[in-house]
């Protein structure tokens, strides 16, 4: 499984490759962009630069339909009607917005990824496919992407 984490820090070499120890699945969370801080911070412009990717690696298209996607303080935001293509990624964005095959929005007013956080994606028995915590300094996951992403 693979996670990429951008926010305010740049994160050091050795967060790479911490993981909770599951075997690789096909859907996981492939990246993450949090903590818009700053000036205009709750603006929806920023609260939709946060978002978590969620990408499927296999041949086939996977129904996300009842899947949730949710952090350390219990914002949850659960798919519906959604399929994730095959070996495509969908970015699920903080903010208002409309969706699209490759973006979904939580239609949210504040914040949700925080500087220290947890991603967790589970499916719709509530079982967890996948887990990237982070914080402002160290990511534990599995990057598969370079350039301080986690």
């Amino acid at each position: 499984m693979a996670a990429a984490v951008v926010g305010a820090a740049a994160l050091p070499a050795a967060a790479a490759g911490h993981h909770s120890g599951r075997s690789h699945g096909v859907v996981y969370i492939s990246n993450v962009r949090y903590d818009s801080t700053g000036r205009g911070a709750r603006t929806n412009v920023a609260l939709n630069q946060q978002w978590v990717a969620v990408t499927n690696e296999s041949r086939k298209a996977v129904n996300l339909n009842g899947w949730t996607l949710s952090d350390a303080a219990g914002h949850t935001f659960t798919f519906r009607h959604y399929s994730l293509g095959a070996r495509a990624t969908v970015r699920v964005h903080t903010g208002v917005g409309r969706n699209t095959r490759s973006d979904l929005f939580q239609d949210r007013h504040s914040q949700v990824w925080d500087k220290s956080d947890t991603a967790k994606l589970r499916n719709d028995r509530g079982r967890l496919v996948d887990q990237v915590a982070w914080n402002q300094h160290r990511a534990t996951g599995h990057p598969r992407q370079g350039g301080g992403r986690h």
